[in-house]
């Protein structure tokens, strides 16, 4: 089946046979809040992320770190500074054509799974690939089984999401964030709800997409281990890069 591209989408201005080019590069952030009263939460936030790293940020409780993955995932626009995926500028773009753009080149994966109770497993992984619109559906539950074996869950298909363990579940939230192959995938404190040995397995996971499949990780955490274990820690305190930029 021919499939079509979103023209909406802006154009990625590397490709995949550039090696390890800057995937991602934030410039010049500045971020306020003004409620109670004014107060800068990010300043001169700079740094870039290269293609199959796998980076964790690091830092205290209000330091900055959430607020800026929320930034760099597009999510949030009020903020000073430059934001460029793969060459592309998004910053000043539009929210349709951001949506577009998170659609088909992020993927996310939070504290929480936010997998839909009453659906399937398949059907929760299958969601992001019908609103892209680039697959048949039988080529998107091809996709789906093929993210679901990447993270060991491929034998739970047609089972309701509201019937797996925590571990389980947000290894399926892993396998619907990367349905669509994204050039990017964020995480926000993915470990922060499992044991260990559950979130070792997703550490696993994530360790496994960065340097097999040459995907980038930009994750947001509490745990030490975690985060010593990828590539590069950014450590942040109020609302600075101290280290690892």
């Amino acid at each position: 089946m021919e499939t079509k591209k979103n023209q909406n989408v802006p154009p990625l201005g590397i490709s995949a046979a550039t090696g390890k080019g800057t995937v991602l590069q934030a410039s010049h952030i500045n971020k306020y809040f003004y409620e109670p009263e004014k107060f800068q939460v990010l300043q001169e936030v700079n740094f870039e992320v290269k293609k199959g790293e796998f980076l964790s940020i690091i830092g205290k409780s209000g330091c900055g770190k959430s607020t800026l993955l929320y930034i760099l995932s597009t999510m949030d626009t009020d903020y000073e500074g430059s934001l460029e995926v793969n060459g592309s500028r998004l910053t000043g773009l539009s929210q349709d054509r951001l949506a577009d753009f998170r659609n088909e080149h992020l993927g996310f994966v939070f504290q929480f799974h936010f997998l839909l109770p009453e659906f399937t497993v398949l059907q929760n992984v299958m969601l992001p690939a019908q609103k892209l619109g680039k697959y048949s559906t039988k080529e998107i539950e091809e996709r789906a089984y093929e993210k679901l074996k990447l993270v060991n869950m491929e034998d739970y298909g047609r089972k309701q999401s509201s019937k797996l363990s925590g571990g389980q579940q947000q290894r399926v939230a892993i396998a619907r964030a990367l349905i669509n192959d994204p050039t990017i995938i964020m995480g926000d404190e993915p470990t922060g709800n499992l044991d260990k040995t559950n979130s070792n397995l997703v550490f696993d996971i994530f360790r496994k997409i960065s340097h097999e499949n040459g995907q980038t990780i930009i994750t947001v955490t509490h745990d030490p281990d975690f985060a010593k274990g990828g590539d590069r820690i950014i450590e942040m305190s109020d609302g600075k890069i101290v280290k690892g930029n």
